[in-house]
């Protein structure tokens, strides 16, 4: 079964990678890199514990756009090495593939994973390695029950979330964790995809970052020229783009 090494920047990024490969059963272990630098560390430490050490690593998943030693960086200091980890970058941005594939790369998988995808891209790299685990089994896509609801990964566990129970919304990179009065979860759905789908449902953008319910919110703050919301006891900024229809629409809200 492969060892693996998944190595991004962004923690949301790197927590969704690890879930879907330590789902597929042709993955014995996965484990997380912050940046270029410890996966390089790492990959040295697996390369002196030789091939069957505890520290081995198979394949190393990438993504590119780093600060520092970014993922091409890395996968060119690989080449030189006498018996290299393979390699199967995961980014957003599609521009990189022509050196990625230069650099003897396994696969080139776009952000957002799909798991369909990923599951391929592993398939690909156990082929390399000789590994004879069995193909996983199809996955039975769950869909929402109803435009009230959103399904949420928690633990391996599908759950449902109620639309009116969401109070903001934040953007993490390809991601939207989803904010309600008992905790928050993860959602690989950019925040933009959700501000067209809930228009209709009272939410709308007041910052790149945050997508509100406009019956969540308890109080328009102004401040020297600055407006917040308070949702809860917690203030969001409102960017200066936003101010005026956000204004607007609580107006009509509270006169309608």
């Amino acid at each position: 079964m492969l060892r693996a090494l998944a190595v991004d920047d962004e923690r949301p990024s790197l927590e969704e990678l690890l879930y879907l490969l330590n789902a597929d059963p042709r993955i014995g272990s996965a484990e997380g890199a912050g940046d270029a630098t410890e996966a390089l560390r790492r990959i040295n430490r697996a390369l002196e514990s030789g091939p069957d050490g505890p520290d081995a690593i198979d394949v190393v998943f990438l993504d590119i756009q780093m600060p520092g030693l970014d993922g091409l960086d890395l996968a060119r200091l690989l080449t030189g090495f006498a018996r290299p980890p393979l390699v199967v970058f995961v980014t957003a941005h599609e521009d990189f593939a022509v050196q990625a594939f230069d650099l003897k790369a396994v696969d080139y998988v776009l952000k957002p994973v799909r798991k369909e995808r990923l599951a391929e891209a592993v398939r690909r790299a156990a082929a390399q390695r000789g590994t004879t685990a069995p193909e996983p089994a199809p996955r039975i896509p769950v869909h929402e029950p109803d435009p009230d609801h959103i399904a949420v990964e928690l633990g391996g566990v599908t759950r449902f979330v109620a639309v009116d129970d969401i109070t903001h919304v934040e953007a993490q990179g390809d991601y939207a964790r989803l904010h309600t009065d008992r905790g928050s979860h993860l959602v690989r759905i950019p925040l933009s995809t959700l501000e067209e789908r809930w228009r209709s449902r009272g939410f709308v953008r007041i910052h790149r970052r945050h997508l509100v319910a406009l019956r969540h919110i308890g109080e328009l703050r102004l401040d020297a020229g600055s407006v917040s919301v308070l949702i809860g006891t917690e203030e969001l900024q409102v960017s200066r783009r936003h101010a005026r229809e956000l204004r607007d629409l609580l107006m009509r809200r509270t006169t309608g």
